[in-house]
């Protein structure tokens, strides 16, 4: 079928509406307005509304944020609480033990506690009064490239009503072609449009694969009675332990919010090697832990989602710039991982990344030569100086032996060195052991009468809080390439690790009550967009792409 498809032309276009993005656009809005230049800037969001998709219970470091708008709270800059006070806790299986020592990346007094969804909304809001065009609803689903095949011209966003059959409905829209002479990708962790790239222009070549953790997440109304925090000297909490021990990289947050919530999450890397290892049980676990249950007592969940986190730091980096395109924020893996924050490097970069293309606007140039200017921008800024410092943190951190605390220990007092510089790396999904032929009886390993449906949810209510929606009638945007897979080399290695480490329910394995045959069901209507499938699956099986714009997760408080 011959589809015509508008075309529009802009100067810039960003790609994900985050905080890299969105601070990217408004520095270059400013920049454009010192200059007198007049530039048409465009922003592609894949969620229902700016912050839709974003979530994170985040301390942020507010110094990006004071360099791009000094005058912040004067604009309104929903801030939920400012950090007066750390707690580190180390869990046993029935008991918080203080950590005496609070490494220094991990000092937050003075920073902001914030609802990221909030606060890009509140972003998207200041870009678009500067002159921005913002396009929510628009998935980006294929990037265009010039007739030379390498550089890039832009980005064509989803069609919208096509039907489980894969042919067009009656409502069909075709997608628009959306073209510009700078495209900034910042789709956050693991972009589709992102891999995309990196097929075909090698964007990782001589770089360390990058690796991921997962976080789930809740905020909690609690009752007026009950608030830890109203009586603690620190209201940043950090934890690590139980559930996972101590050789899965990984941990939890607790971090005090306004109008008596609070927010929580446990996040597990995915280098894990126990296929049987169920990443929402371990999120529930965390929660029942005596010193967690105290703190929430009588709460009820508010919202919750799930999503993925780049962790590798800074040998993961991919290639900044490439002729027509640049990445920044999450969607190139920036990500502090040592004092566990990325929003104000995100930022940072996409503020970095609007100074390079004033530059190639200045010289009306383009190609990867003219934006290189970002990258040097990079490598001496202040997001260098942190990534470099923890470059050698989460390979460490994945380490199965007690070795790794001797190795976190000679980089912390080294400057992120330690013994091995640009120590090796696995890529997530060849970490799983196989079960050796064990005739698993997959069991809950917890019980399920915790679920109260009010302070602990299962992962269908779970789904549900977090407002997620999709259209039933259209094709599965998760892709597995080969069902029997699943079921003949899968099932029996690992036991459909895919079942436990989706938060959303997405996976199920059905059993014929006649046959005792299986089959793989998915449920992609439940779909998160962590895109956790996409990176642990043992066979690389599932491909997770954008599903019709507007769809997905509707956070409005995480």
């Amino acid at each position: 079928m011959t589809v015509e498809r508008e075309s529009i032309d802009f100067d810039v276009l960003f790609v994900g509406g985050g905080p890299a993005s969105l601070a990217g656009a408004i520095k270059l809005m400013q920049l454009a307005t010192e200059k007198n230049l007049e530039l048409e800037v465009a922003l592609i969001e894949k969620g229902a509304e700016i912050g839709s998709h974003a979530l994170s219970g985040a301390v942020m470091d507010p110094m990006a944020l004071k360099e791009l708008m000094p005058d912040y709270t004067d604009k309104g800059c929903p801030v939920e609480a400012t950090v007066r006070g750390d707690e580190f806790y180390y869990l046993t299986e029935t008991s918080a033990m203080p950590v005496p020592f609070v490494p220094k990346p991990m000092h937050n007094t003075g920073s902001l506690i914030i609802s990221l969804s909030r606060f890009t909304r509140w972003l998207g809001q200041i870009a678009e009064e500067m002159g921005v065009n913002i396009f929510p609803g628009f998935a980006g689903k294929e990037v265009l490239y010039a007739d030379d095949g390498k550089t890039i011209v832009g980005v064509r966003t989803g069609d919208q009503g096509i039907g489980p059959d894969g042919e067009p409905k009656a409502n069909f829209e075709p997608g628009i072609d959306l073209k510009a002479k700078i495209t900034v990708f910042g789709e956050g962790a693991r972009g589709s449009l992102f891999k995309e790239i990196d097929k075909k222009l090698n964007l990782m070549e001589g770089k360390m694969p990058q690796v991921f953790e997962t976080g789930i997440e809740e905020v909690i109304q609690l009752p007026e009675e009950s608030n830890y925090f109203k009586t603690s000297k620190g209201n940043d909490i950090h934890l690590m332990g139980y559930p996972i021990g101590l050789y899965v990289p990984g941990g939890a947050f607790i971090y005090e919010m306004s109008d008596n919530r609070l927010t929580l999450g446990f996040l597990t890397g995915l280098c894990y090697e126990d296929p049987l290892l169920d990443l929402y049980d371990t999120f529930i676990k965390f929660k029942s832990h005596p010193f967690v249950a105290n703190l929430i007592k009588g709460g009820k969940v508010v919202e919750a989602g799930a999503r993925a986190v780049a962790t590798g730091g800074y040998y993961t980096l991919p290639k900044l710039a490439v002729d027509g395109g640049l990445f920044i924020g999450a969607s190139a893996g920036i990500q502090y991982m040592p004092g566990l924050k990325g929003i104000h490097i995100s930022m940072k970069s996409g503020m970095l990344a609007a100074e390079a293309i004033i530059t190639a606007v200045d010289k009306e140039s383009f190609d990867q030569q003219a934006l290189q200017t970002y990258s040097d921008l990079f490598e001496n800024s202040y997001i260098k100086e942190q990534l470099y410092a923890g470059r050698n943190f989460y390979q460490a951190l994945s380490k199965t032996n007690p070795m790794k605390f001797i190795h976190l220990g000679a980089q912390y007092f080294t400057g992120g060195r330690g013994f091995i510089d640009k120590m090796p790396l696995e890529e997530d999904y060849k970490t799983l052991k196989p079960l050796n032929g064990e005739q698993a009886d997959i069991q809950p390993t917890v019980n399920p009468k915790i679920y109260d449906g009010e302070l602990f949810v299962d992962k269908l209510t779970s789904v549900y809080l977090s407002k997620t929606k999709h259209r039933e009638d259209q094709p599965s945007h998760i892709i597995v390439h080969d069902t029997d897979l699943c079921i003949n080399t899968c099932y029996p290695k690992y036991r459909s690790p895919c079942t436990r480490f989706c938060p959303g329910d997405v996976y199920e394995i059905e059993t014929d009550d006649n046959t005792g045959d299986k089959r793989l069901k998915l449920n992609p209507s439940n779909c998160l967009h962590c895109k956790t499938c996409d990176i642990k699956d043992p066979y690389e099986n599932i491909t997770w792409t954008c599903p019709e714009g507007g769809e997905g997760p509707g956070y409005t408080l995480l």
